[in-house]
């Protein structure tokens, strides 16, 4: 999820996978300060969702990450290989989740502060982790992106690179930050529509 909860977007996304043929779950990382919120991509939402998001800390957003792939595990229609997504925010989480549990496939989208000297709630740094990553992740950004600038995801794909892990990073030229969601002023379909397509050719090669 972003800041805004698990709204309708997220929602949307999360039922998109099901379609595929994947069991899909949407966590609520927010469910220990603002459980169930849901707010609107305008300013009273992105304030709201700003005050969460400084009260994430990494270790608690790992153990949540493990609960839910625990709990998806526990399901017989569950073939045992997990996959993760998700978006700004979420794509920190996904890419804190590719480093510290077994997922095999991940595509982080837009995902801030990544590549930041500290990750949530001053833990160790997320970038320092990748050397952990074991599966295959995807990062996807916008080049008119102001909120992750180009020098850090050079910094995010050379850390890949360094550490052996299988992986792509692409950036879209004309596409901001947002650019997969479609309730945003920054939905960029093209981009949109070829990052679709790169997760789910990420999801069939490594989720089987």
């Amino acid at each position: 999820m972003e800041i805004f909860g698990i709204n309708s977007h997220i929602r949307d996304v999360t039922e998109r996978v099901a379609r595929e043929g994947y069991v899909a779950l949407a966590p609520d990382y927010f469910h220990r300060t603002g459980p169930g919120v849901e707010y609107g991509y305008d300013e009273k939402g992105m304030a709201g969702g700003m005050k969460l998001l400084a009260q994430l800390k990494a270790d608690e957003m790992i153990a949540d990450s493990q609960a839910a792939i625990a709990w998806l595990r526990g399901r017989k229609d569950v073939n045992g290989r997990v996959g993760a997504m998700g978006f700004c925010i979420g794509g920190h989480m996904t890419y804190l989740a590719a480093c510290e549990t077994d997922v095999a496939a991940s595509a982080s989208f837009y995902g801030g502060g990544i590549a930041a000297p500290q990750g949530p709630g001053g833990a160790t740094s997320t970038m320092s982790r990748t050397p952990k990553i074991r599966g295959k992740i995807v990062c996807l950004f916008g080049q008119k992106d102001a909120l992750i600038p180009q020098p850090q995801v050079d910094a995010i794909r050379a850390a890949l690179a360094k550490a052996g892990v299988k992986h792509e990073v692409v950036v879209y030229p004309d596409a901001d930050h947002g650019f997969f969601c479609d309730q945003r002023a920054t939905y960029q379909k093209t981009a949109a529509d070829d990052a679709w397509k790169r997760v789910k050719g990420l999801f069939k090669s490594e989720l089987g």
